[in-house]
């Protein structure tokens, strides 16, 4: 069953640098949301702070000076304080940027993987069923290392692995870095055909116009705020917001 996400107030500094500023966003049950806007507008560093990675960045001392405020709610459980491992175990899972395989392993090795926190056999199999039907090319390259995969394969392989730990809301960080147009369309309609499943989205794209295609709503973030929100028409009918901050 789908969970909706709430976040109030989230603001995440690096030192002196603010990188998020006190945004506010709602990932409807079951919905999918795009977060759009220009490099270096604090997207990824959202989606991290989301998960539990930032929260981990500072208790294991990797980044001096870190700091998180707000609140992050999945469903009717406030979860921004907890570690990164129990966070993907309630369903709050992320599929990170430049997709980030286990090169030297198999694909399905790599599937497997992201089943790590599921504890029933049957489950697992029943998942990787279900990832193998979205995307044949995994179960083709069964067998195959990650790291010889081209871009498009290993971005289906992120998702994958992902859904293997069987998400209620899935967070998708810019699935269409580096991939030509030809593999994106093919690639984004997968991702629609997640939502059928009843899984939620949180989609962070450069691709403004894709993304917001598929939305059934949109945040667009510049400078680590949230500058404009609304429904995609709404974000893509407006001339300010198509010019200062989507590069339309």
């Amino acid at each position: 069953m789908a969970e909706g996400l709430r976040v109030q107030g989230l603001s995440v500094s690096y030192g002196p640098a603010l990188i998020v500023h006190e945004v506010d966003l709602e990932v409807g049950a079951g919905a999918t949301v795009s977060v759009v806007g220009p490099n270096g507008a604090g997207k990824t560093t959202v989606l991290r702070a989301l998960s539990g990675l930032v929260l981990w960045e500072k208790s294991s001392s990797r980044q001096a000076g870190v700091q998180l405020v707000g609140e992050v709610w999945f469903g009717q459980e406030r979860v921004d304080h907890l570690p990164a491992h129990q966070i993907a175990s309630r369903g709050l899972i992320l599929c990170p940027e430049r997709r980030r395989p286990f090169r030297e392993m198999t694909v399905e090795e790599n599937l497997q993987a992201g089943a790590y926190l599921v504890r029933s056999r049957k489950v697992a199999q029943q998942r990787m069923a279900e990832v193998c039907r979205l995307f044949p090319v995994l179960r083709e390259r069964g067998r195959q290392r990650a790291g010889t995969l081209s871009g498009g394969e290993q971005q289906m392989l992120a998702i994958g692995r992902a859904l293997m730990g069987g998400p209620k809301l899935l967070m998708i960080d810019e699935p269409s870095t580096g991939l030509a147009p030809l593999v994106k369309q093919p690639l984004f309609a997968r991702i629609r055909e997640i939502k059928t499943l009843g899984i939620g989205i949180l989609l962070v794209e450069q691709d403004a116009e894709l993304a917001l295609s598929m939305a059934d709503s949109g945040y667009v973030l510049s400078q680590g705020r949230v500058v404009a929100q609304g429904s995609p028409a709404e974000l893509l009918a407006d001339e300010v917001v198509r010019r200062s901050y989507l590069g339309l």
